[in-house]
């Protein structure tokens, strides 16, 4: 996380805490010459587009108070989709038996990148149940060798 992210994410919690919003993710890149502050939020139930307009406002007016950022940047606020990323010791506990996404940074059993469904969680690895051919294996991952997680859409 660098430290733009982790600035803006002291700053916005607070007032997404009050709207009842959860902080699902704060990236901030550069695209071509202009900058993005995208801010993943949710909530029980889902969030709607009235949501994403309402922490946009308060968002922009705190950002705007506080200014933690130099340079000009579009904000974008939205819901983290079907694909959430899974990031917090929470997200994990709740992808349990649901299909998940993982990236690695070095290749475990011969794979960097697993598809399957999520079996167990603990504090120093997961288990993942996924498809080899035509049969189910499962493969235990150490939670500090994992790049990215996220939801998985499985068809």
């Amino acid at each position: 996380m660098s430290k733009v992210t982790e600035q803006v994410e002291s700053i916005i919690q607070p007032v997404l805490n009050d709207l009842n919003f959860e902080l699902v993710e704060v990236e901030y890149t550069k695209e071509g010459k202009d900058y993005f502050l995208r801010v993943s939020i949710d909530k029980e139930g889902g969030v709607d587009l009235n949501d994403c307009a309402l922490a946009s406002e308060k968002i922009s007016e705190i950002m705007d108070e506080e200014d933690p950022i130099q340079e000009m940047y579009y904000l974008d606020v939205a819901s983290p989709g079907a694909e959430r990323p899974i990031k917090k010791e929470k997200d994990f506990q709740n992808a349990v038996t649901k299909p998940i996404y993982v990236s690695l940074y070095a290749p475990i059993e011969g794979g960097k990148e697993w598809l399957g469904i999520l079996k167990e969680v603990t504090s120093e690895t997961i288990i993942m149940e996924v498809k080899e051919k035509s049969k189910k294996k499962q493969v235990e991952i150490p939670r500090n060798k994992i790049a990215k997680a996220r939801h998985a859409v499985m068809l």
